[in-house]
């Protein structure tokens, strides 16, 4: 059999792979802690619940046209003003099926073949990959003092003549770290001096913590939409809990906009129209819920803070936001992969490797879960690796010994 070079080459998703193995171990009655999800335990807002419920009972499911339903798009518009300060028209608006989608369907609509998008480390998973499966090249920043912020010298000496976009995650996925408005003022006058598209994720701009306040790229550019070199991703997915029914949306210059909807009609066609009504219903609903949400996972960030922080030897960068944190485990393992496994395998919990993240020897662990995950998930970590805490404890009904120290 012959399998394309592009399809060997691109990495399968290690956030994925790690949940296939602990639904594996869960279903032989192992007492798994999932400490590696991405998505908030809530239930989604009973406004979008009802409001896709009413859209099932009317029926009439049929396709909708293929950049989104015009009653959602004046949902993200009103976000948009609401939120980014910026008025846009619906052509500046397309839904697709997740934020992950949108961030893909962007970087087809701009990158030629060989052409470079920059990534600042530690950046999401999926960014390389998707850059590769539009032949493009991922070129990657590291911060040389070690933190999870690279200095704008540091990202002016990666930008060549076919450095196409950079990509902003702030808050961060997977460190939670928010990058701080001067460098989100410099990176987008950088940005429009050198004509280079900047493609901020936004998903989870929402969930900051302890009063911060998300800079907002469109506050640094006196360019209007269709000028600016500035890109929004956002989605439904992680403010309102609401994975499940993926619908995320870029907002971007109209002719973007349109050869964007020229690559998902060739490819997805319209995002689910039940899905785009339960958008809907989140975004016009009570808005409560996310706050709720926020309260709930600093609450976790704190009690995770407080169990890892009396773990020798770790060093940990406090999050400004999102349900992630990405700890310095090299005291114990440079190897953050085999550090994941024997966690899974010998405290069974569920961490994601730093490596794919471009943060080698770190682990992304996430606080979404309950209080209940949060601290027993930790302590068991603290257990595995701590050489001063017993030798045995019980997981589940099984006592395990630790050996392996």
């Amino acid at each position: 059999m012959s399998l394309s070079q592009l399809g060997r080459s691109i990495a399968e998703s290690p956030t994925l792979k790690l949940n296939e193995q602990a639904n594996i171990l869960r279903a032989k009655g192992e007492a798994v802690i999932h400490l590696g999800g991405g998505q908030p335990q809530n239930k989604a807002p009973i406004t979008a619940v009802l409001s896709s419920a009413a859209k099932l009972k009317e029926g009439h499911i049929k396709y909708t046209p293929s950049d989104g339903t015009p009653s959602l798009k004046r949902a993200i518009i009103r976000y948009t003003e609401e939120n980014y300060d910026k008025h846009v028209e619906p052509e500046n608006v397309i839904v697709s099926t997740g934020a992950k989608q949108s961030v893909y369907n962007v970087l087809l609509s701009i990158v030629d073949p060989q052409d470079e998008v920059i990534l600042l480390a530690p950046y999401w998973v999926s960014y390389p990959e998707m850059i590769k499966l539009a032949y493009g090249v991922p070129v990657v920043v590291t911060a040389e003092d070690g933190s999870f912020q690279p200095r704008i010298e540091e990202v002016e000496q990666a930008i060549s003549s076919r450095t196409k976009a950079i990509i902003v995650n702030s808050p961060n996925n997977p460190s939670g770290v928010m990058y701080t408005e001067e460098f989100i003022a410099q990176i987008v006058e950088l940005c429009e001096s050198e004509e280079i598209y900047l493609i901020t994720d936004d998903i989870y701009h929402k969930l900051v913590f302890d009063g911060k306040i998300p800079p907002v790229a469109y506050h640094y550019t006196n360019r209007n939409v269709e000028n600016t070199r500035i890109v929004v991703v956002n989605g439904v997915s992680k403010l309102y809990g609401m994975t499940g029914f993926r619908i995320g949306w870029v907002v971007a210059n109209k002719k973007m906009v349109n050869v964007m909807g020229n690559i998902q009609s060739q490819t997805t066609s319209n995002p689910s129209a039940i899905s785009q009504a339960a958008a809907e219903g989140a975004l016009t609903g009570v808005q409560s819920v996310v706050e709720n949400l926020r309260l709930m996972i600093q609450n976790n960030r704190d009690i995770l803070m407080r169990e890892l922080g009396s773990l020798p030897g770790i060093h940990i960068t406090v999050p400004d936001g999102t349900f992630y944190c990405m700890p310095d485990f090299r005291a114990y393992y440079q190897d953050s992969v085999a550090l994941s496994n024997m966690l899974l395998e010998k405290a069974l919990v569920v961490t994601v490797p730093g490596k794919p993240f471009g943060m080698e020897g770190h682990l992304r662990i996430s606080y979404c879960g309950t209080v209940k995950d949060v601290i027993a998930g930790a302590k068991r970590i603290k257990w595995a690796l701590d050489p001063n805490a017993p030798n045995e404890i019980y997981i589940g009904d099984r006592k395990v010994i630790r050996d392996w120290l």
